[in-house]
């Protein structure tokens, strides 16, 4: 099933934080809705075709700030949308804790470039 799918967006968050699940779902969603909005502002035809296809959404474990830094980088060299997001620090996390990054929605090929390796959460 995987093969249908052309377009997808890829969460890493970090685990080193020991965030609780709720955290983290907040985190992801962050993500998910920042990087899809630097996609409809840059590269609105990645985003209708994900949208078409399904919003596939991938969340992969990084292991600290400096990974999370790494493939934000290496997003902006692919000219991806990504977003990086910092926490407010209202409840678990010193505020400005880099907690996720999302790649996408980007073609799936790209974005496996960065990410393709990293395991699930």
């Amino acid at each position: 099933m995987d093969n249908i799918f052309k377009y997808k967006q890829v969460i890493a968050v970090r685990t080193d934080l020991n965030m609780s699940k709720g955290k983290i779902a907040v985190q992801v969603a962050h993500a998910a809705v920042t990087a899809a909005f630097e996609a409809f502002k840059h590269k609105r035809e990645w985003l209708e075709k994900w949208l078409r296809e399904g919003q596939k959404k991938v969340v992969v474990q990084a292991s600290s700030e400096n990974e999370l830094i790494r493939i934000a980088n290496e997003a902006e060299e692919l000219g991806l949308p990504y977003a990086i997001i910092r926490d407010a620090g209202l409840t678990e996390l010193p505020p400005n804790t880099l907690t996720a990054v999302a790649i996408g929605p980007a073609p799936s090929n790209m974005v496996d470039k960065i990410t393709g390796k990293m395991k699930l959460l």
